[in-house]
């Protein structure tokens, strides 16, 4: 007879069937509450334009069902203006309406909330989708501005991602917030608290990114080398070598990275893995200078500057206009 221990695999199997059935069910019990919601946002729009329904027969509304359906919860005045905005958002849209179906109703909240366009309504819903990300992740990316920090920075920078397309996985900025570090602080004191703060540096960076380790030694001849941060990212199938800087950037910053991307590929990358790809990230840089410094560099790399606290959104967005209108007019 076998023992339990033979039986691991086979109840494990089991508990993948439940949990499974558990998320799928989860699933359309959030779809058919956000179809509820669309519906009764549906028809308070048609209300309030062919029979001028006001906030006054609304709050009559929210009163009466609470009173004769006290279990229904979420029907606030406020709430039920909010499914009249979020039906008359995506009524007409249908890019985006199958995938407010797919978030939670406080998801859809914030993008609501806090987008402005349709093209920052599709990132954050297909982002928010494909991270699985909760209320409190979704936040944190709006907040920092991730739409415009992104698009910025594939506009700012898409000659060198036509000649390295690999780079694109990379930002030429971040908001690193969540740092705690002293007031005249080096190297060494921005990658502890990094490392001390590492699944929020991953949820800037990009849920692709697996950590693989700090100063990580690599050795050419006799001397030992140390990479500050390296990661993995499983989108790309390679190696991200990440080096500090607490200054601004100099070109010379560059020699030493290509140094670290070519012993990274000589010896550590495996056979099946993609060139590996590197990040120089300082506390500052001359636009100008980083564009001389990479443009005649073959190597997949980025410069990026970081930021400590969170980024002025409408600074960001009348800079990507602004951009944007120049990108039309040389077109």
């Amino acid at each position: 007879m076998k023992d339990i221990i033979d039986y691991e695999n086979d109840f494990n199997t089991i508990i993948s069937i439940i949990e499974n059935a558990k998320l799928r069910a989860m699933k359309a019990v959030n779809t058919e509450m956000i179809e509820m919601y669309w519906q009764i946002g549906k028809y308070i729009s048609e209300k309030v334009e062919k029979d001028g329904w006001g906030k006054g027969v609304v709050k009559e509304f929210s009163d009466f069902l609470q009173k004769t359906y006290p279990s229904a919860g979420g029907f606030s005045p406020q709430n039920i203006w909010r499914m009249k905005q979020f039906y008359e958002t995506y009524c007409h849209n249908e890019k985006l309406s199958p995938l407010v179906r797919e978030l939670s109703w406080s998801n859809n909240l914030l993008i609501l909330a806090g987008c402005k366009t349709d093209e920052a309504k599709e990132f954050y819903l297909r982002l928010s989708i494909a991270n699985n990300y909760g209320k409190r992740e979704l936040e944190r990316q709006i907040d920092s501005a991730l739409f415009e920090r992104t698009m910025i920075s594939a506009a700012t920078n898409k000659n060198l991602i036509e000649r390295n397309p690999t780079v694109g996985v990379l930002r030429d900025s971040y908001v690193l917030e969540f740092l705690s570090v002293p007031e005249d602080f080096k190297e060494k004191d921005l990658r502890k608290a990094i490392i001390s703060n590492l699944k929020q540096f991953i949820l800037e960076f990009g849920k692709d990114f697996t950590f693989v380790g700090e100063e990580y030694k690599v050795q050419v001849g006799n001397t030992d080398f140390f990479i500050d941060l390296l990661f993995y990212n499983r989108a790309l199938s390679c190696l991200v070598a990440i080096e500090l800087k607490v200054g601004k950037f100099k070109p010379e910053h560059l020699g030493q990275l290509n140094f670290y991307l070519e012993t990274l590929d000589r010896d550590v990358r495996k056979e099946n893995e993609n060139p590996s790809v590197g990040l120089i990230l300082c506390a500052s840089k001359d636009d100008t200078v980083v564009e001389y410094a990479l443009n005649r560099s073959l190597s997949p790399t980025m410069v990026a500057d970081y930021t400590l606290k969170l980024p002025d959104k409408k600074i960001l967005q009348e800079k990507l206009r602004e951009i944007t209108e120049l990108m039309s007019s040389e077109n």
